[in-house]
Parts: structure tokens; C-alpha cells; sequence
């Protein structure tokens, strides 16, 4: 752990993301060969997780790349950590792979896993995703809501399956962001009232009821409307067409050469391109959706089908309009690497320029307090300055529609979610009915 956190903290390595995580640790020192002590800038609420999560990195794999760091920031398949599995070649494998198999790491320090491998098929088509499902060639299947309603017809499927609906506690969101600076310049989302109407035209009911089916909920804020950092108070802003076509006349948004287009107070009309994930088919019914709705206060939505190495270089370079996208969550969410104006520069998360200095203030407030019942009133009032900023347009939190294969035994929905991942509740498949043996 010694060296995975000095690896992180070393500023020529392009790992801006990870240092922000760890910025509460001061230093991290072994006092034996299997005792490390970490010592804390300052009280942190979520201390021990964040100590206790941190994956250690080899020192004989990832060290030599210190003498060299532009290789290892270029990189693209470095993958050997010290867990359950482990690859059989870590300096051959690249992501462009198709198979991935990881093998029981015999040297891994806990309890052995069930499973001698896992096989990971890297299938980026979700048509080619669900054709292999249904051939039986993969034994989990997370459904869109559309093909889990035709799954659920398919006899022969569910003969052999077995399906799980449920909303984790640690789902996270979707979203779209509104970039409030461009190119050194202030955009017309820096206005407040702007991203208000933006959030007023986006008829989220709508989009989960038609396009997700009814298999989501409305999202408030990043954080879970049942956790105690929301406030109950606040309700998701419900679809209000005058309302935002007030506000954006506030702003200075009006149709000033009567052709159905708002133009702003430099004459030019509010049109602007939304970056989305080209092969996500639900986000594309979504867009085409917002595009239609957003037509009618006069906005004109470009949609922007994008690949993910695009996207990704859109972020860094802070070159975009407005994007949608998701974050993971947790039991309880800490927003500084998102939301922090500290995070506006280049690397950090708060890639859409936000800044609010009391937000700042709160956010430092509760991650320093230590004590559940003064921190909980903390994110609280934080959320409530996001609910009035609305710095995202926070779209829905999904519900996962599951598909495993009936070979795979003990599963069950936990009060963390189902137990495929880190949930600490063993699933194996019985010696008869193992099909991957040696």
C-alpha cells in the first residue's frame, strides 16, 4: 500500500482522478510486513473505506514505469492487481480483446473464491450482446427495458434462467451536464436560469415511462432519494413548458425575428449539440425525444452520436455543449471530485466548469465531520444548492433487470443489491452442472 499510494501521488503520473480520491491522506508508512499506518490530513467521514479500499498495486509490475511515466500514461492495457483473479499474461493483454480470462490468484491474501476463472466477453454491439446471451455463450445478462419485456416471453429462455428486477442502494444516475465554460468563455449555461428551463423542458416522467418503461425513478440529486444525505422535502421538478420559456426570457432568450427560434442577447439562436454514447440505444431514443420537446420553447437540440474514445478526449479537453452520461454511487455519496470548483481544471470530474463557493463550503464541512447526525443536515443543505442550480440535469436512476444463467446457485438480492459482485455472500454452480471445467 506503501507504494500504491506514493505511485498515485507522483505528479508525473496522469492520475489527476486518483489523487482527488486520496487528497484526506497525508502519508501512508509501514511500520511491519503486514501493517501499514495511514495518517489523515484531517477528519474524514469515510476514512476507513477509503483506506481500507484501496487496491494495492504490485510495486514489481507498475515501479519500472516510474522511471518512464509518459509510457505508462499512454498506456492502455496495464491490468495486474492483487485480488481473487489474476491474468495468466498482464503485459500481453489489450483491451481490444474479445475473451478476457482471469484465473483464482492462488497468492490472494483472503478467502479463495468459488470459481477457477472468469470468462469476460468484451461485446460492445448490444444486439451481438443479446444474440450471444440467448445462444447461451454468456451466463449474466443486464437487460434494457424494451428486451427485458421480450425476454420475459421467451419460453426456452426462462426454462433456463433465472431474472431479478430490483433498485440498488448504490445505483447511480444518468444525467446531462451543461459545460458552463468553453474555450475561456462563459456559455449560456452559466446562467442558472438557463439549466432551471433546460431542466423544466426535460419531461423525465416521460422518458421513463416510454422509453425505460416504468423501470426507473426520477432523479433529484447525486444523492439516493432513500439515503439520509437527501433532503425529503425536495421533489424532481416536473415538466413545466411556461415556466421555462419564462425563465429563458428572463435570461434574455426570446424569438426575436418570429421563426419559431429563441435567440439570445447577441442575437444568435439557442441551438447546441448534445454528446451522447453512439451504441447506447436507449440514450438515442432519449435524445431524439429531447429534441422534439425542446423544439417546442424553441431550442434547437443537435444530437451528437459520439464513440467512447471521443468522449472521453471531449471531457479532458472541456470541448462540448452539453453531454449526457452516468456516475456509479455509493451508500453515501461524497461529491467533492464531481462538484468541488477544485475539480474544474484539467483531470478532475467537474468537467462542466460549476462552481458555487458555499457548496464548496459544505462540501468541506461534511467531509470533515465525523459525526453522522451534524453530518447528514451538511449534505443536506448541499443538495438543496444543487436543486436550485442544477448544475446536471439529473435524468432517472434505473432499476437492473437481471438474467442469470440456472446453473449459478445461492443468489439473492442483499441489502447492498444482488450478490454477483462485492457483496460478500458466496454464489457458486454445482460439480454437475459446471460446464468450463480445466
Amino acid at each position: 500500500m506503501v507504494f500504491t499510494f506514493d505511485f498515485i501521488q507522483t505528479p508525473a503520473i496522469a492520475a489527476p482522478r486518483e489523487r482527488a480520491i486520496y487528497d484526506k491522506i497525508e502519508s501512508v508508512s509501514a511500520t511491519g510486513p503486514y501493517e501499514v499506518v495511514f495518517k489523515f490530513k484531517e477528519p474524514y467521514f469515510n476514512s476507513l473505506a477509503l483506506a481500507g479500499g484501496m487496491a494495492i498495486m504490485p510495486r514489481h509490475f507498475y515501479q519500472p514505469y516510474l522511471k518512464n511515466p509518459e509510457t505508462f500514461n499512454q498506456s492502455k492495457g496495464l491490468l495486474l492487481g492483487s485480488g481473487p483473479y489474476r491474468l495468466l499474461d498482464p503485459k500481453g493483454w489489450t483491451p481490444d480483446q474479445g475473451l478476457v480470462e482471469l484465473q483464482r490468484n492462488p497468492r490472494y491474501w483472503g478467502l479463495q473464491p468459488s470459481f477457477d476463472r472468469l470468462l469476460w466477453k468484451v461485446i460492445q454491439n448490444d444486439a451481438a450482446r443479446l444474440t450471444t446471451f440467448r445462444n447461451g455463450e454468456i451466463d449474466a445478462y443486464g437487460a434494457r427495458p424494451r428486451e427485458y419485456q421480450t425476454l420475459l416471453d421467451d419460453k426456452k429462455l426462462m426454462e433456463r434462467t433465472q431474472r431479478f428486477e430490483y433498485m440498488s442502494p448504490t445505483a447511480g444516475y444518468s444525467y446531462i451536464g451543461w459545460n458552463q465554460r468553453r474555450n475561456g468563455k462563459p456559455t449560456r449555461f452559466a446562467d442558472k436560469r438557463v439549466r432551471q428551463a433546460m431542466t423544466y423542458l426535460t419531461d423525465r416522467q416521460r422518458i421513463i415511462d416510454e422509453i425505460m418503461l416504468g423501470y426507473a425513478e426520477v432523479a433529484v440529486s447525486p444523492f439516493n432519494p432513500r439515503s439520509k444525505q437527501h433532503d425529503p422535502e425536495l421533489d424532481p421538478r416536473r415538466f413545466n413548458l411556461e415556466r421555462a420559456k419564462q425563465l429563458l426570457k428572463e435570461a434574455g432568450f426570446v424569438d426575436r425575428d418570429g421563426n419559431g427560434v429563441l435567440e439570445g442577447p447577441d442575437g444568435k439562436p439557442f441551438e447546441f449539440e448534445l454528446v451522447f454514447f453512439q451504441d447506447n440505444e436507449d440514450t438515442r431514443r432519449m435524445v431524439l425525444f429531447l429534441k422534439d420537446l425542446y423544439a417546442r420553447a424553441g431550442i434547437s437540440l443537435i444530437p451528437k452520436p459520439t464513440e467512447w474514445s471521443v468522449m472521453l478526449d471531449l471531457i479532458n479537453k472541456r470541448d462540448f455543449d452539453a453531454i449526457t452520461l452516468g456516475w456509479t454511487s455509493g451508500v453515501e455519496t461524497d461529491i467533492y471530485q464531481i462538484f468541488h470548483s477544485k475539480q474544474i481544471g484539467a483531470g478532475g470530474d467537474n468537467f462542466v466548469g460549476y462552481k458555487n463557493e458555499r457548496l464548496d463550503q459544505l462540501i468541506e464541512q461534511a467531509r470533515g465531520t465525523v459525526d453522522e447526525e451534524k453530518r447528514m443536515p451538511l449534505w443536506q443543505e448541499a443538495e438543496r444548492i444543487m436543486y436550485e442550480d442544477q448544475p446536471y440535469t439529473f435524468l432517472m436512476r434505473r432499476e437492473s433487470l437481471v438474467f442469470i444463467d440456472e446453473r449459478i446457485s445461492n443468489l439473492e438480492i442483499t441489502n447492498l443489491g444482488l450478490n454477483m459482485g462485492m457483496v460478500p455472500v458466496e454464489i457458486f454452480v454445482p460439480g454437475e452442472l459446471q460446464k468450463y471445467s480445466q
